[in-house]
């Protein structure tokens, strides 16, 4: 059975995206399934893969799976994307839709221009902070990988995030090396997304991150709100103040008011196609 789908980014961070409105699969098929759309060389390529399905009380469900075939709990720029798949397949009407997702219901609103998608601002909610909820081994502030130690700040937006704050040029910095080593560090028994942050002012967090499941990736819209959360922690940003993310795929826009986080960015479609099964 041929299934059909939509290829979409969100700075970069791209997904292969199966609509099970129209059409079936098992979630039992859907590990093998991203590891063979993902590939870069033999399939599609991507990030990984995400199903969109119905859900009653929601506009849909999210279920995102990684490039290795993992399942994760939540997607910052994947739910940007659902949200503009089900408006422009007509799956749902408005602006403002409510997706269900492995971490809770998230309301997104789109923002249209001539009546097409422009970008989407996604409630993600308020971060876990506890060392149990996201999860860690303990309180820490401070962590040894390999050759390094790294004063970072670990947190929940949906999924674990581990933040790493350097002093030095990210271009240069060798994500291949230590992300790895962290994202499984005994610190975080189901693993961690890494997120390599400086901060360049006020207002703004430069970005490179190293997903779990992934490997690095263009852009994390989680990893962008973690960064945001870890950043205002340490003093390097005001709470309440948008802050702007560069990431190596883009820019996104977030803000950490009293009891959440906010984070606006672009989601756009690349191409559909038909994945022969």
């Amino acid at each position: 059975m041929s299934l059909r789908f939509t290829k979409m980014e969100g700075c970069g961070n791209d997904y292969v995206y199966v609509e099970l409105f129209t059409q079936s699969l098992t979630l039992a098929a859907a590990p093998a399934l991203a590891r063979a759309v993902s590939d870069r060389h033999f399939g599609i390529g991507a990030d990984g893969l995400i199903l969109v399905a119905p859900e009653p009380g929601s506009d849909g469900r999210m279920v995102m799976f990684n490039r290795d075939g993992s399942r994760g709990r939540m997607c910052g720029n994947g739910i940007r994307c659902v949200a503009r798949l089900l408006h422009d397949r007509g799956f749902a009407s408005g602006p403002r839709l409510r997706i269900a997702t492995d971490a809770g219901a998230k309301e997104v609103e789109l923002h249209l221009e001539s009546g097409q998608v422009a970008a989407a601002t996604v409630d993600m909610g308020a971060p876990e902070l506890a060392p149990e909820r996201v999860p860690m081994m303990g309180p820490a502030t401070v962590l040894e990988a390999l050759d390094q130690r790294f004063a970072m700040t670990a947190l929940s937006m949906g999924n674990p995030h581990c933040v790493v704050f350097l002093d030095q040029d990210l271009d240069g910095f060798a994500v291949a090396r230590y992300g790895p080593a962290i994202e499984r560090h005994a610190l975080f028994p189901e693993g961690t997304n890494v997120e390599f942050v400086t901060a360049v002012g006020p207002r703004v967090l430069r970005q490179r991150t190293w997903e779990r499941g992934a490997g690095e990736t263009l852009a994390c819209g989680t990893g962008a709100c973690a960064a945001t959360v870890a950043a205002t922690l340490r003093g390097l940003v005001e709470r309440g103040v948008e802050v702007a993310v560069e990431l190596r795929g883009g820019t996104l826009r977030t803000r950490w008011d009293a009891d959440r986080v906010w984070m606006t960015g672009p989601a756009r479609t690349v191409f559909d196609g038909v994945w022969p099964d």
